[in-house]
């Protein structure tokens, strides 16, 4: 019963969700977490990352759950975006490579986990035998009480013993469907840039928290129309949709992602978006084709990918392609309940707008404040 008393501890802490990607040292616990926590099950560690920084800034309680390998992964979205902007990030990880490991790839890493996050400054605990259970309460609470992130390295030891009694039964859904795909799209040479699109989008908005993507993007939706409600990133590559996702998750105002098509070609997290399926969530695509912020080097959507075809395919069904600014005003007008996914194409291009002159703390506060209005 180790499994739900764990999961016990963390509904007794006021956790609502679980960011998860599973281990097979904890498959008993995580085949018991949609039965107590509102479940997101990640394809990738590190838009857990993201994800539960939108959660927390809406007011949930949300532990992300991975196998430590997938620190490696989830390393600089944690420092650019979880403790730049001061936030909590409770991490309850399955300690590999060190205790009975019968996978020599999971050693490597695993086995100097300990010195990787002392270095970086990132508390942690080892969680080693049942006696040890109430170090779980430690992590989450210094996580929530510090606003910083906190790692739970829990060894395999720590989960023998008696068995849980109960697991659910687990029934997977029909894999039976039909695929069909009726899609034509046809791409004319750009009239817009970036700025031109965020500027008929910033002149709209009414209303919606915003989460714009690191670097000139957040810049020129700064010069736009600045405003409690934007969220600026100041870093952490990828993780604009899932900060939105989690926002989406636990807010009832509309949340609208600015997001790149570089940005979004890296990531894992369009599935997610289509499995969770907030209502209140707008994915606002900005393809130039290129990464913008770096010098304008091409990405594989200046000439190949079809990003409303890849949200497509992720499982987004409300999608549409806009390339004027007519086009998006009336996209954004005729916007329902999503989630939304409008790919808008765009010439490569920087408007010349200055630094935003606020610090990260002073970005999460104003935001977290208006969020709650």
């Amino acid at each position: 019963m180790r499994e739900g008393c764990a999961l016990d501890r963390l509904a007794a802490l006021g956790v609502d969700t679980v960011a998860s990607l599973p281990c097979d040292r904890t498959r008993d616990l995580c085949a018991l977490i949609p039965e107590r926590f509102r479940a997101v099950n990640l394809t990738r560690e590190e838009d857990g990352v993201g994800i539960c920084a939108g959660l927390a800034m809406a007011g949930a309680r949300s532990v992300l759950h991975m196998q430590s390998s997938g620190l490696g992964n989830s390393l600089n979205a944690i420092m650019s975006l979880t403790v730049t902007f001061g936030l909590p990030l409770p991490i309850l990880a399955s300690w590999r490579g060190v205790y009975r490991e019968a996978i020599p790839a999971q050693v490597p890493f695993n086995r100097v986990v300990p010195e990787v996050l002392a270095a970086l400054g990132i508390p942690f605990t080892i969680i080693r035998d049942p006696g040890d259970e109430e170090l779980i309460d430690a992590v989450v609470r210094d996580a929530y009480d510090a606003m910083r992130p906190h790692v739970g390295l829990i060894l395999p030891s720590f989960w023998e013993g008696e068995e849980e009694a109960c697991l659910p039964e687990r029934v997977f859904p029909s894999r039976a469907r039909e695929s069909v795909v009726d899609y034509r799209r046809t791409f004319r040479d750009p009239v817009m840039t970036r700025n031109d699109a965020i500027r008929v989008i910033a002149a709209a908005l009414d209303g919606e928290a915003v989460v714009a993507n690191i670097g000139v993007p957040s810049k020129e939706l700064y010069a736009a129309n600045d405003r409690d409600l934007n969220f600026y990133m100041l870093g952490s590559y990828t993780q604009a949709t899932p900060i939105g996702l989690g926002l989406g998750l636990a807010t009832d105002k509309d949340v609208v992602v600015l997001d790149g098509d570089g940005s979004l070609l890296g990531t894992a997290v369009l599935p997610v978006v289509a499995a969770q399926a907030p209502e209140n969530l707008t994915i606002v695509c900005l393809d130039n084709g290129a990464f913008g912020s770096t010098g304008n080097q091409p990405t594989p959507a200046s000439g190949l990918v079809d990003m409303e075809l890849l949200a497509r395919a992720a499982g987004i069904r409300k999608t549409c392609k806009v390339q004027d600014e007519r086009e998006l005003q009336e996209a954004w007008e005729s916007r329902e309940r999503g989630p939304t996914f409008i790919h808008v194409v765009l010439a490569p291009g920087n408007a010349p707008v200055p630094n935003i002159p606020l610090a990260p703390g002073e970005i999460r506060e104003r935001f977290v404040r208006a969020l709650g209005r």
